[in-house]
């Protein structure tokens, strides 16, 4: 739906008043605004009108693909190996599951997935996104034997282990096809409240994909890309951000080439976002700050394990973060369980890094952690690991803070939250009572509307 729209008595900064969009913008505010002839007229009956919240960190294109994949978290081993043993193969021809742990399900190789599934081609995706695991049958389809990516693991013979890290650039060349529509994708988050988005994946290519994806209005949102090449053109709903750089786990990069890499995203007058989960990797980070110098916008994606004095030194920096506490919510017994005993009080701060200064803001990291911005604020306010362990009592944030999070600007993430006034864009979330009230409880129930650009993107 498109056209002016007058949202009558909702709640906005403590009072009752109704709100006129026009344009894409709003044009008035005020008390008992009298409708137009061909005016929407949409009643809020008191409830909370906010400004549509932000996700600063997912990726839009793995979260369309896992919606069309076989999801095996819940499975025991033996259970991984029926399900796939009796997958149905996709249009593609390619059995594609998502959500492997190998704390639940052991490691896997091509060997492995051979002996459950030989002649069809299968790849499994690790529940951190950051790595694929093949089958004998799927390695040939990608001729990974002749492969050049660094990504394709090898045995000491040279064979293939079918172990792919970071290599979904290549994965997604190899297969070639057409991508998963972005639509439903759009479509839930506006459901949710969202109207912008940070796609932190960080290859052009799926940038290109999300890009045409918000051309042909599949997906309704503001969207920032992090690629560095990536080409948005002109659009009004899409621009580039911070340059994404991994800090793999697996293998660490060179100081000096990370610092080269900083270097050169700020001469083209970008900052970086720095994906960073480990202690060492962090420490590597901080290092290649020193060497390259750092920019307004610099940031560390997740940051899972900071101590005190690490905090101090990414505020110290002005380098901010942007968490996930979702994580905590989905797989904080694991962590707890895998983790070194030391790293225990470290893990995924939030209120710790605020205390030290750091400016931080949520986000989801889907599909890897639950893109309902309802459920961040009660994961962040409860620290609730799925056993019911309080992880971190004393990172616990309350829901109010991590709103305004939530509401920070895309180039400014736990910069000051977007404000709706008379002139500003028409980004907006109504919901079905006070906000108050919907702070203690967070729910996506309690979305009654989302406009983005004026027009009303979900109706409940």
């Amino acid at each position: 739906m498109t056209g002016d729209v007058l949202l009558s008595g909702v709640e906005l900064r403590g009072s009752l008043v109704d709100c006129r969009v026009r344009g894409g913008v709003v044009t008035e505010i005020g008390r008992q605004l009298r409708a137009c002839s061909e005016e929407l007229v949409v009643r809020g009956d008191g409830g909370a009108l906010l400004p549509g919240l932000a996700d600063h960190h997912l990726h839009l294109a793995a979260t369309a693909a896992r919606d069309a994949s076989l999801d095996v978290s819940a499975a025991s081993r033996d259970g991984l190996a029926a399900l796939l043993s009796e997958a149905v193969a996709g249009e593609d021809g390619w059995v594609r599951a998502v959500g492997y742990a190998d704390v639940a399900h052991g490691d896997l190789d091509r060997d492995v997935l051979d002996a459950w599934r030989r002649t069809v081609p299968v790849r499994v995706q690790h529940r951190s996104g950051a790595l694929w695991v093949v089958n004998s049958a799927g390695l040939d389809r990608l001729g990974a034997r002749a492969a050049v990516h660094e990504g394709v693991e090898r045995d000491r013979t040279g064979r293939p282990t079918g172990r792919l890290w970071r290599a979904d650039a290549w994965l997604r060349k190899a297969l070639g096809g057409r991508p998963p529509s972005l639509r439903p994708v759009g479509a839930r988050l506006a459901a949710f409240g969202v109207t912008h988005v940070a796609d932190a994946t960080p290859d052009a290519g799926t940038a290109e994909v999300v890009a045409n994806a918000v051309r042909r209005d599949e997906l309704p949102q503001h969207v920032m890309v992090m690629a560095a090449d990536a080409d948005v053109r002109s659009h009004p709903r899409l621009s580039v951000g911070p340059v994404k750089l991994v800090v793999a786990d697996h293998a660490l990069p060179d100081l000096d080439e990370l610092a080269g890499r900083m270097r050169q995203a700020h001469a083209g007058g970008r900052p970086v976002a720095v994906h960073c989960v480990t202690r060492t990797a962090l420490a590597l980070t901080l290092a290649a700050f020193d060497q390259a110098g750092g920019m307004d916008g610099d940031r560390v994606e997740h940051c899972a394990v900071a101590d005190l004095s690490a905090a101090k030194e990414l505020a110290a920096r002005g380098i901010r973060v942007v968490t996930q506490p979702t994580l905590v919510a989905l797989r904080g017994d694991d962590y707890w369980a895998r983790g070194e005993p030391g790293d225990r009080p470290d893990l995924w701060r939030y209120a710790g890094l605020l205390r030290a200064g750091v400016r931080v803001a949520p986000s989801s990291d889907a599909p890897y952690g639950d893109p309902d911005p309802w459920a961040c604020l009660r994961a962040a306010s409860e620290r609730l690991t799925p056993s019911g362990r309080v992880l971190g009592a004393g990172e616990r944030v309350p829901a109010r803070t991590v709103l305004r999070g939530l509401l920070s600007p895309l180039h400014d993430p736990a910069g000051p939250p977007r404000e709706i006034a008379v002139g500003e864009p028409a980004d907006l979330v109504l919901l079905d009572r006070p906000l108050t009230d919907a702070l203690r409880a967070p729910d996506a129930g309690h979305i009654r509307a989302t406009l983005i650009k004026g027009r009303i993107a979900h109706e409940a």
